[in-house]
């Protein structure tokens, strides 16, 4: 019990946290967490139209990790299985929205767990202006991705924000990578378009 306390979570790569957390070590999980969180909450920002439920799934996803992380084979194929993960939450909470039929499910059931997930985005160490001039063009390329059709944003984000490959994408959203390929090179067009007077 003595040694647990010792270990230094922080330090860890994902890969051990995510062999650690299969074998119900709470600490590496709730590490993992820790470090997984500002990424998907930065993912589903540019999915989703506006911030209004962005907290919300942000923490559906990090419950749906916690809770299905015995269930991935490998931990090389981490970032594929939450990107999947994500794509399905956003997926889901459209399909209510919309009142469309199921196109992708998750099984999913959410019971207590035994540790509290906290969202706590860092903030990054800018100069002022630094700050001013980041956080405008964020809002200008954010503004752009949202205005894109939801098959390129989905594709477009998981892409460059997120670094998978055609067949991870074409995989998570159940298309060719013919398609993936197109829908991508479409999105950069319409984005290159959008902000050319800007950037």
């Amino acid at each position: 019990m003595g040694e647990s306390n010792k270990i230094n979570y922080k330090n860890m790569s994902i890969e051990e946290l995510i062999v650690l957390s299969q074998n119900n070590d709470y600490k590496a999980l709730e590490a993992l967490i820790k470090k997984i969180q500002y990424d998907i909450y930065a993912t589903m920002s540019y999915l989703l139209k506006d911030n209004n439920n962005l907290s919300d799934l942000t923490q559906e996803v990090l419950v749906k990790v916690a809770k299905n992380i015995r269930s991935l084979k490998s931990p090389s194929c981490f970032k594929s299985w939450v990107n999947h993960i994500i794509t399905n939450t956003y997926y889901d909470f459209t399909r209510k929205i919309n009142k469309k039929p199921p196109t992708i499910s998750l099984e999913y059931t959410c019971e207590p767990s035994g540790f509290a997930l906290k969202i706590e985005i860092p903030d990054k160490k800018f100069k002022p202006i630094e700050k001013c001039i980041s956080s405008e063009c964020e809002k200008m390329i954010k503004k752009a991705i949202r205005q894109l059709p939801e098959a390129f944003r989905i594709a477009i984000i998981l892409r460059e924000f997120q670094g998978l490959s055609y067949e991870q994408i074409a995989q998570t959203t159940n298309s060719s990578i013919g398609t993936v390929k197109s829908r991508i090179s479409r999105a950069r067009i319409k984005l290159q378009d959008s902000l050319k007077n800007y950037i």
